[in-house]
């Protein structure tokens, strides 16, 4: 689908110290050194319990149309350094005109629920190409995940009502706008206002009117008449430009009319305002003129927060537009996403465990080729295992907080699990089909009725257990303690 936006290749889609770290492996004849770099986030967003994978399909189109163009190539030559000679050298220039992508690729399928420190993809590969698809990846998951996430959290305010994603005229850009309608399609929107996106990617598309097509008539009531008369079967009216309970009985009377005529009026749009009393009153009228059935649909810089209020109000909305605050994960617009470096291969072909130390555990890096099992019973998911692909599972199935090590917990060998990780290209080749983004939306709500509704609530959500392999863990400590040598104090 990224193709059908952007015409290829997008190899410059990336920071500069990718492309100078690259030059320097190759430069010391390492490029073709196999290496393995992990995806994942440290925490959470939104100060929430868990995240939903997204964004995975476009990572793997970017993938497979990589290439670096004779006009890369040029501008890349006229890069120079702070002596004024040339940043990098032609011949390293040619191997990247020449370039095919060979890497192997695990991931998580969109729509999984993760959680903190859990790789959601995993590359390997020759190290120069690893390199230089970190910041695309990032820029790819990152987002979508993040507003997979927040969409799951406003359907989840919204309980069995529809919400409508409408961020399009906020969002950040044409790529912005399209690729937070797609994720907030996975996360549980049930339709967009993003026509564009509808047509791409199959989401429903809803919308009416908007204030200007009233202000237009010399009356609200002329305005709804019209519309009415131009379309009677897209019949929710915005009922807010001037007086919102007098624009709620003027619907009325047009919706009797419509009535008459063999059509139903769909319901009205709230838009400003105080949205419970509104909603509540409307619904009177609405009832008491022959329209129970009539939908009553909110926005206004809707979020779950505000959502949930309004619910505990008793308000009598149906519908939920959001735009803003969904679109552009208004509370916190990035999601922290990061690319890490866990493991080289050796000339012998064993491969070398590495560790990133950071004087914040959270941020003290996972050695190895990792893969994340996760175990459930019947009642929902237990917990997930961070592990090594090359060491095993240790057989105590005891996994370990690798933020607090006191914290362990043992996993049931009679639990079902499954690896999480499954394989997404092979030397740089899509494995298996696209999946259809009805069955991604699908997994993702599937998902969550799995995780304790104590992990989903949006206010101090408790920690679902994640952890490391024991085994792993032993042996991240010793190279960590290899690292750091002798501490103060010893």
């Amino acid at each position: 689908m990224l193709k059908q936006l952007y015409q290829p290749p997008l190899a410059l889609l990336t920071d500069l110290y990718q492309l100078t770290m690259a030059y320097g492996y190759w430069k010391l004849g390492r490029a073709d050194q196999e290496a393995v770099f992990h995806l994942f986030f440290r925490k959470p967003p939104f100060k929430g319990g868990y995240a939903i994978t997204a964004g995975l399909q476009q990572a793997v189109d970017y993938l497979e149309a990589y290439r670096f163009d004779d006009s890369d190539v040029t501008y890349l030559a006229e890069l120079t350094g702070n002596d004024g000679q040339p940043l990098f050298e032609q011949a390293f220039l040619d191997e990247l005109r020449d370039l095919k992508l060979t890497v192997d690729v695990d991931a998580m399928p969109e729509g999984t629920v993760t959680f903190g420190q859990e790789p959601m993809l995993r590359v390997k590969g020759p190290i120069l190409q690893c390199q230089l698809l970190e910041t695309p990846l990032l820029n790819m998951i990152n987002f979508q995940t993040l507003i997979a996430t927040k969409a799951s959290r406003i359907r989840a305010a919204a309980g069995e009502d529809p919400v409508l994603e409408f961020g399009l005229r906020r969002a950040q850009g044409i790529d912005g706008a399209l690729s937070a309608s797609r994720a907030a399609y996975i996360g549980g929107c049930a339709a967009t206002s993003n026509v564009l996106a509808g047509k791409l990617y199959g989401i429903p598309v809803k919308g009416t009117h908007a204030h200007s097509w009233v202000m237009s008539f010399d009356s609200e009531l002329e305005s709804f008449e019209r519309y009415a008369e131009v379309m009677p079967n897209n019949c929710v009216f915005l009922v807010d430009t001037y007086d919102t309970l007098e624009g709620v009985r003027q619907a009325c009377q047009v919706g009797k009319k419509l009535r008459e005529r063999g059509h139903e009026m769909v319901g009205i749009r709230l838009d400003s305002g105080d949205l419970a009393y509104l909603s509540i009153e409307a619904r009177k009228i609405l009832d008491d003129a022959g329209f129970p059935k009539a939908t009553i649909v909110a926005s206004n810089d809707l979020d779950e927060h505000i959502m949930e209020n309004l619910k505990n109000q008793g308000a009598q909305i149906a519908v939920w537009g959001v735009g803003t605050k969904l679109a552009t994960a208004f509370d916190q617009p990035a999601l922290g996403g990061v690319y890490k470096l866990a493991a080289m291969q050796l000339e012998d072909g064993s491969w070398e465990p590495k560790v990133k130390l950071s004087e914040q555990a959270i941020k003290t890096s996972i050695p190895g080729m990792l893969q994340v099992r996760r175990y459930q019973s019947e009642q929902g998911l237990i917990g997930d295992m961070i592990y090594d692909e090359i060491r095993g599972i240790d057989p105590r199935e005891i996994i370990v907080d690798s933020k607090d090590t006191t914290r362990r917990k043992r996993l049931s060998k009679h639990a079902e699990s499954n690896d999480l990780l499954v394989p997404t290209m092979r030397n740089g080749v899509r494995v298996g089909e696209m999946e259809p983004l009805e069955d991604i939306r699908a997994r993702a709500l599937e998902q969550l009725q799995l995780v304790h509704p104590t992990i989903r609530r949006f206010m101090n959500p408790h920690e679902y257990p994640v952890g490391l392999d024991i085994g792993l863990h032993d042996v991240r400590d010793r190279m960590i303690h290899e690292k750091r040598g002798p501490q103060l104090g010893d």
